[in-house]
């Protein structure tokens, strides 16, 4: 086998998927990074609306756009500290969550407005956690698979692999 022909068989993956380490357990720890911002962000957003009193569609804008700030803070944070300009972190960071994110927050905010009662929902009542929590969780297994894609073909979280 000459050296092109490796090359290009290394740079579109086996039959395994493993093209820039796209493993299952990468994709998990890829999903569970954009979980955790999108939970920090959609979590505070949800209260923050709720306890002022918000209706649900300006609680939801603020929860997902918090969701996308943290979600994006997170990556952003990382590479920063690994060495590249904050301008080419912002760069890496839309590359790198944008798909995540969106697929995250429309998952899991298409449960919560689907459940009945849980946009009436307060802060106090447990239906307003187990829907936010529950809409995560079929979100974080709906978006787990779109993330070894992903990663299998160069694209999102794998872009910040090289600065780990």
């Amino acid at each position: 086998m000459d050296h092109g022909a490796h090359h290009s068989h290394a740079a579109h993956g086996d039959a395994h998927g493993t093209a820039h380490g796209a493993t299952w357990g990468t994709a998990i720890r890829a999903t569970l990074h954009c979980l955790t911002g999108c939970l920090v962000g959609e979590v505070l957003g949800m209260v923050i609306g709720t306890a002022l009193g918000w209706g649900n569609v300006p609680t939801m804008v603020l929860a997902i756009s918090l969701a996308f700030l943290f979600g994006y803070s997170f990556t952003l944070f990382a590479v920063v500290r690994a060495g590249l300009a904050p301008k080419a972190a912002i760069k890496v960071a839309l590359a790198a969550d944008t798909v995540s994110i969106a697929v995250m927050e429309l998952v899991d905010n298409g449960i919560i407005a689907l459940t009945p009662g849980a946009m009436d929902a307060h802060l106090s009542d447990a239906l307003f956690w187990s829907a936010l929590l529950g809409g995560f969780a079929v979100a974080f297994v709906v978006t787990t698979p779109v993330n070894k894609w992903m990663i299998g073909r160069g694209k999102g979280h794998a872009v910040v692999h090289a600065y780990h």
